[in-house]
């Protein structure tokens, strides 16, 4: 059985550390610079002596990382994906686009600002945490900022997620993006033991996120009204005083800071349910319509979402979509969409606008993307990724309707993206024949 990436006395990685198996079983190298240091006598000098692993990850095709558990206890399937952001973590770990997914944090220091109560964007604070687990390469230490209400080790267990540091994420992001994202379990028990064959089973035994509506997992019950604008230093959050325009924005596991964005710019926002129909959305004779992120496969919500987007386009009014949203938008249009190989998660993407010229940097979380080449002759493509050419954004020509693939609220380029939100206001100013704004 394939095990944790192994390093030898001389400190050298094997070139496949997911090949070392002995006869008596799965055995983990430890090296005195990697490992967590122990203490004899209360000097501070590291041995070399096992310490008890009270976390595991353990794939479908039965590799086996061990390392130490923190957070939730118990264990949890899902799709293990990889994360390149160096910031941002628990925007990230309350992103709902990530629901029935296991993050490889890329880079090493994840937990050192701790967890506070304005970073969360989970819309709907009703729904259990989306996603599945974490994986951490560094221990995670006591937080030092001014912002820290909670360490990321007493927030990961309010929130009930499993996570799991130690674990060499260069050698599991490699294998990721070699073999694809695999099905996995993470487990994290105090006591340390384990029953590998079980949780393998379980891994191999999950259906994958192929075929999956999720976003009827995380959207919100109920319509609900916001005003909260974004985020300035020293003062938090504003609130919108004098709307000027009115967008429904529909709620397929919508992030807070998309609702700011949108206030930011003057617009009240109703929210509703990732189920509402073309005549829920259009009885609330919205400026715009704002179609939201989330999870799961776009393909699996054709019976509900794709219908209901079709009549809101038919309308005539401003549409904009952002990641599933744009996906969405895509399918209703007459388009189709496919899972991709190692999906795109980070915040080092460059994206290029072909309405511009420009290149942006943008924040991507998504496992499938719009086939260019079914789009329609109606349907121009706007964007494309610089990393590996695919499908980021789309508009109807003639049509205040377009959407992209990343998250522009994200801020990290940081601001390059925000033009798209000025963008859609502008669409809704067009038709009330206001004066438009500087993009």
């Amino acid at each position: 059985m394939p095990v944790h990436p192994v390093v030898d006395e001389r400190g050298a990685m094997s070139s496949d550390p997911f090949d070392h198996v002995t006869a008596e079983g799965p055995q983990t190298a430890v090296n005195g610079f990697d490992h967590p240091s122990s203490h004899v006598n209360g000097a501070n000098c590291p041995i070399w002596a096992d310490e008890r692993f009270t976390g595991a990850l353990v794939l479908a095709d039965g590799t086996v990382l061990q390392g130490f558990g923190l957070g939730a206890t118990g264990e949890a399937v899902g799709e293990l994906c990889f994360n390149t952001a160096m910031t941002g973590y628990q925007e990230i770990l309350t992103d709902p686009s990530y629901a029935g997914q296991i993050i490889t944090f890329t880079f090493p220091h994840i937990g050192n600002v701790g967890a506070n109560r304005e970073d969360t964007e989970t819309s709907n604070l009703a729904a259990s945490s989306g996603v599945k687990g974490c994986v951490f390469r560094g221990k995670v230490t006591a937080p030092s900022n001014y912002r820290a209400g909670q360490s990321l080790d007493a927030w990961l267990k309010a929130r009930g997620i499993i996570a799991l540091s130690g674990v060499d994420t260069r050698a599991l992001t490699a294998l990721i993006r070699e073999k694809g994202m695999p099905n996995a379990v993470i487990a994290h028990h105090p006591e340390g033991r384990f029953d590998f064959d079980a949780l393998r089973r379980q891994a191999q035994g999950w259906s994958g996120i192929e075929g999956l509506d999720l976003a009827r997992d995380v959207t919100s019950p109920q319509s609900y009204g916001w005003d909260e604008t974004t985020w300035s230093w020293n003062q938090g959050y504003g609130q919108l005083d004098a709307p000027q325009f009115h967008v429904v924005a529909i709620d397929y596991g919508l992030k807070r800071n998309i609702l700011r964005c949108l206030a930011s710019q003057g617009c009240k926002v109703t929210v509703l349910p990732a189920t509402a129909t073309a005549d829920d959305v259009l009885a609330r004779k919205p400026d715009g319509v704002f179609l939201s992120n989330g999870p799961g496969d776009p393909a699996a919500m054709s019976d509900y979402a794709v219908p209901a987007i079709r009549g809101i386009v038919k309308s005539g009014v401003p549409v904009f979509g952002i990641c599933l949203g744009h996906q969405l938008l895509a399918l209703a249009l007459g388009a189709k969409t496919h899972k991709m190989h190692q999906g795109h998660h980070g915040a080092n993407h460059p994206v290029k606008d072909f309405t511009t010229g420009k290149v942006e940097i943008t924040s991507m979380n998504h496992g499938f993307t719009v086939d260019r080449d079914t789009l329609p002759a109606s349907v121009e493509e706007t964007h494309v990724s610089l990393f590996d050419g695919s499908n980021c954004g789309i508009r109807v020509k003639g049509s205040p309707i377009f959407s992209v693939q990343y998250h522009p609220e994200a801020s990290p380029g940081p601001q390059d993206s925000h033009y798209l939100f000025r963008r859609f206001v502008n669409h809704i100013r067009r038709q009330r024949d206001l004066e438009t704004v500087e993009e």
